[in-house]
């Protein structure tokens, strides 16, 4: 159980804790995620998606009840066997433990056997299309105008693919907006102009694609003629 007593952090100190954890989150995502989970506490947000706990933090600290749902397999491209230890031990030095349910499962595990209300959703997992397309089946756990944030939108293909099939082809999520790769979506039948707004993301998600080529190719040169200055994928 999370304790609902802990005093809420406003977004400056809790983005002082969270920063200090290893993650992609930036500033600007963590004041979207802050914000939105702040709007529904103390009800309750599940994350899809730990790793180490900077988005966590970020999230307990707004007041909101957090259920933290991660496998934190050790083979994992970003895991170690260590990771849930460090995860748990970040939650503790941030003070905010108490507020985090953690679920050592799988996305579609958990979700099959839950049956308690749902505020807001944030995805962060697997990111291949069909596990980030499972990972948004939570959005029948909230109400209409509820919020769901995909991190990785237009960077990832596969989470690209999957927000696109939700909110171009899909009747349950409209697209809102997005900060960096981090996609606002709503619960509520899209209209046409939600339809026509993820789309036009595609010219940054081409952009996005291009990069992480260069990258790879370590043209770094080439990915800052396209604005890019990070040696990381662009997040």
């Amino acid at each position: 159980m999370t304790d609902p007593t802990l005093p809420v952090l406003d977004l400056e100190a809790a983005w002082t804790v969270a920063r200090q954890v290893p993650g992609w989150l930036t500033e600007a995502q963590a004041a979207d995620l802050y914000a939105a989970a702040r709007a529904v506490a103390p009800a309750r947000v599940v994350e899809i998606g730990s790793h180490l706990g900077r988005s966590t933090i970020v999230l307990a600290a707004s007041g909101a009840a957090v259920t933290a749902v991660d496998p934190f397999p050790g083979d994992w491209r970003y895991g170690r066997p260590d990771t849930e230890e460090r995860f748990r031990a970040h939650l503790a030095a941030a003070g905010v433990a108490p507020r985090v349910d953690v679920r050592v499962a799988t996305s579609a595990q958990v979700r099959q056997r839950w049956t308690a209300p749902v505020r807001m959703v944030y995805v962060d997992g697997k990111h291949d299309v069909w596990s980030c397309l499972d990972d948004l089946r939570w959005s029948r756990f909230l109400e209409p105008g509820d919020t769901v944030l995909v991190h990785d939108a237009f960077s990832s293909v596969g989470v690209t693919l999957a927000v696109l099939r939700a909110c171009v082809a899909g009747d349950r999520l409209r697209y809102v907006s997005r900060t960096g790769s981090l996609a606002h979506l709503e619960v509520g039948r899209p209209r046409v102009a939600d339809r026509v707004r993820v789309l036009r993301e595609m010219p940054w998600f081409a952009r996005n694609v291009v990069v992480k080529v260069l990258l790879r190719l370590r043209a770094r040169p080439l990915a800052r003629l396209l604005g890019h200055d990070d040696t990381a994928d662009p997040y």
